[in-house]
């Protein structure tokens, strides 16, 4: 059966998408199908994949992939028609095991409908399956494409919409960066997935076709980035940082989640052979200056040819190093995120 798995974080600037799309990329590279779905307004993840550089681009692609978007095929249910959700199809990128369905900045326009419908839809009737729409979207669209997996990047906000998409997953990791403000963050997360959980389960039964799959969705991990590496390790300054997030994680969120059933054991998260302790599934450094050839070449930072990062001589030796660096790394990412979301 195909897993969800969300990417999410609502402090900005830590690297969701970058990583969202590496992680895809070397799964498919692994033998799995894989399908990335945009669900941040911003859409970066859809300009990273199809190069796309001003609104140009996203007006031609929308214009001949009426399908290919997520906002476009909810609309439909949000506007309240018979045919709820349009049969979603995902577009090629350069790995043939990897599929997209786009973002679209008017998903920010649906922010109040989801609200509503979260508080409002044991009243009315018009408003019952909203909160169900991107649960059926991607579960529509994994079975259409038979992928392994299906991978969400979301947007850096609490709102409804991002409630909705979260408990439609099955797994979500949450990408950390090492200082004050994330850890912050992970605090807040504390006692707001539980109380998203909580509202959620209204929407499993009760009266009410189940909008949501059965069982909440499994905080597998968190990933330290965008640190700057000393000799192979985060410098100082960045370790003290991911180490206090990592007690916040393990202190502070973990008990929320576990009482909520929001998360796997310690065991399994062992059992996936993870980069560093429960529960920090991976530590990525920096992209640097890779990740500006990265988006222009529409591929990751690992699979960038020596011609595609458009340097010679002690520059490339570098770049060459980090390259081998972030292969060995996302390898082992995608390793663990498979073993645990098979289990």
């Amino acid at each position: 059966m195909t897993k969800v798995l969300s990417f999410f974080n609502h402090k900005g600037g830590v690297s969701k998408t970058t990583t969202s799309f590496n992680l895809g990329w070397e799964i498919a590279n692994k033998g799995k199908k894989v399908l990335m779905v945009d669900c941040d307004p911003q859409c970066n993840l859809t300009g990273m994949v199809l190069g796309f550089t001003d609104s140009n681009d996203y007006n031609r692609f929308y214009a001949k992939n009426q399908n290919s978007n997520v906002h476009s095929c909810i609309a439909p249910a949000l506007a309240g028609m018979p045919k709820s959700i349009l049969n979603p199809e995902g577009i090629d990128t350069l790995n043939p095991n990897l599929k997209l369905l786009a973002g679209h900045i008017n998903l920010s326009m649906s922010e109040a409908q989801f609200s509503v419908s979260l508080s409002a839809s044991n009243s009315l009737t018009a408003l019952q399956n909203i909160p169900g729409v991107i649960n059926e979207l991607v579960r529509m669209a994994a079975i259409h494409g038979n992928y392994d997996l299906v991978i969400i990047d979301m947007s850096p906000s609490v709102g409804a919409f991002n409630q909705c998409v979260l408990m439609s997953s099955d797994y979500f990791i949450i990408p950390t960066f090492p200082d004050y403000y994330c850890d912050q963050a992970i605090r807040n997360l504390r006692d707001i997935l539980p109380q998203w959980n909580h509202t959620a389960q209204l929407f499993r039964g009760a009266g009410i076709e189940s909008l949501f799959p059965k069982n909440p969705p499994k905080f597998i991990g968190t990933v330290s980035q965008r640190y700057r590496p000393r000799s192979g390790f985060p410098a100082a300054s960045f370790q003290n940082w991911i180490t206090q997030i990592k007690n916040t994680v393990n202190v502070e969120l973990l008990p929320a989640l576990q009482a909520s059933g929001m998360t796997i054991s310690e065991q399994q998260f062992r059992l996936s052979e993870p980069q560093d302790e429960p529960f920090n599934i991976a530590n990525i450094a920096d992209f640097n200056s890779l990740i500006a050839q990265s988006q222009k070449h529409r591929v990751p930072i690992y699979d960038l040819s020596d011609d595609q990062i458009e340097k010679d001589g002690a520059v490339l030796k570098t770049m060459q190093e980090s390259r081998k660096n972030f292969k060995e790394v996302f390898g082992k990412f995608a390793n663990s995120v498979i073993t645990l979301t098979e289990i």
